[in-house]
């Protein structure tokens, strides 16, 4: 939070189109919890502006907590630290990168008490195994959370890792060509208002 931005700028920001999402949110790297009052101006700005937010929830690199990030704890992966958060803006549009992997029961949870969230298959979707990626997914897919899973990458420095990344949700077998295209396209495109695009 140290290198947060300051509020007026980020409200300049996001009203020119500079910014379309917050995120992506890395307080858990910092061991800070999404209600640490810090964040509340962020979470209610966001609100206002009715701009996403992208928040990771989820893994880091193994031991993260002994190599570059000491206050990083696996514990903010739980996706229940939102409820808070998403009881007090209750129209803010947030989605969990990562799906909160590897707290599925936590996941699903907050995702049955709260409408409005979301979330992404981010870097889960290519550093786990196929087949716990698979898993993981159908967990959320069987307990009716379809609609509400979004595609992620969670890339900026390896692109390669986005073919394998679609590859991944391509091969699911047990989702047909529509779910599939849900995962790939639909969902965001309803989450983030994409009015103008054409659903495929």
């Amino acid at each position: 939070m140290a290198k947060s931005p300051a509020l007026s700028d980020l409200r300049e920001w996001i009203k020119s189109g500079r910014i379309q999402v917050l995120g992506e949110i890395l307080n858990q790297y910092m061991g800070i919890a999404p209600t640490d009052p810090r964040c509340e101006p962020y979470w209610a700005l966001a609100e206002e502006l009715d701009v996403p937010v992208a928040i990771h929830l989820g893994p880091g690199w193994p031991g993260a907590s002994y190599a570059g990030s000491p206050e990083s704890r696996a514990r903010l992966s739980n996706a229940l630290e939102l409820e808070d958060v998403l009881v007090r803006h209750p129209k803010l549009r947030m989605y969990a990168m990562h799906a909160g992997w590897p707290l599925g029961d936590q996941m699903i949870a907050a995702l049955y008490a709260h409408p409005q969230l979301h979330v992404d298959t981010g870097v889960i979707s290519y550093i786990l195994p196929k087949a716990e990626f698979h898993g993981y997914l159908k967990r959320m897919v069987d307990a009716g959370f379809l609609n509400r899973i979004m595609f992620g990458s969670d890339q900026m420095v390896w692109p390669q890792a986005i073919p394998i990344a679609i590859a991944n949700v391509q091969s699911v077998p047990f989702l047909s060509e529509e779910q599939k295209r849900d995962i790939l396209y639909n969902n965001a495109r309803r989450f983030l208002r994409l009015a103008s695009a054409a659903p495929r």
